[in-house]
């Protein structure tokens, strides 16, 4: 660790992997804390906005938590989909916007229906913060930030749901929608009207209600490819 991250080739997805290196030889577990953003800038010799596109990429990917105010953790039992099989993850690229949503709609409606089960307090916790933080930036932040957040919010539910195929699937299938996501939440008002649909299910799942916890998030996709199929065309 500490050489220069080479400018060749995709630069966040280098960083990634100097995280992840820094990740394994610091030994650091589920819920520990990485170094600060200007430590690790440092440590990697990389400008703070290219290292937050890397932090975005493996929040999203399940491995790393960010909290607002407090820094970056170890992702709770996210397993890297980076370990996920080749094949089946090349394959998923070549698919179209609209047969990733159908699959993020089958496996998160099963997914915030086990999670209404089995959620804990610290899971609901977390969705909470999730949720006040994309409010809170709903009006000026940018749509990177808010993809960032609502990434968070899906992998806290599907973590809750206790099953660690599905989170790894999840991680993948949000890495790969994240582009039509970021799109939807540019359209001006959108993060708004979407905002009702989080609150629905963090409002299932703290009911522990697995019924009301599916039919929330099957509306919210549906919402979202009404959206993209409708900014695709215009």
């Amino acid at each position: 660790m500490g050489q220069p991250v080479r400018r060749q080739g995709k630069l966040a997805a280098r960083i990634v992997s100097q995280i992840e290196e820094l990740i394994a030889a610091r030994r650091l577990a589920s819920g520990d804390q990485l170094p600060t953003e200007r430590e690790m800038a440092a440590l990697l010799r990389v400008s703070r906005p290219s290292l937050r596109e890397a932090i975005r990429i493996l929040e999203a990917r399940g491995r790393l938590v960010v909290r607002h105010g407090r820094g970056v953790f170890l992702g709770e039992g996210h397993p890297d989909p980076a370990a996920f099989p080749t094949a089946l993850r090349a394959g998923a690229t070549e698919l179209t916007e609209r047969e990733l949503l159908d699959m993020r709609e089958a496996l998160e409606v099963s997914a915030a229906a086990w999670a209404a089960e089995r959620i804990s307090e610290t899971q609901l916790t977390e969705l909470r913060s999730a949720l006040d933080e994309m409010t809170a930036l709903a009006h000026d932040a940018d749509p990177s930030e808010l993809t960032r957040l609502d990434a968070r919010f899906h992998l806290t539910v599907a973590n809750a749901a206790n099953n660690r195929f599905l989170r790894h699937v999840m991680g993948v299938l949000l890495d790969l929608t994240r582009p039509a996501v970021e799109r939807s939440l540019a359209i001006p008002g959108r993060v708004v009207r979407s905002w009702p649909d989080h609150e629905r299910i963090y409002a299932a799942l703290r009911a522990h209600d697995p019924t009301a916890a599916g039919n929330a998030v099957r509306a919210h996709i549906r919402a979202a490819r009404t959206v993209n199929t409708i900014n695709s065309s215009g």
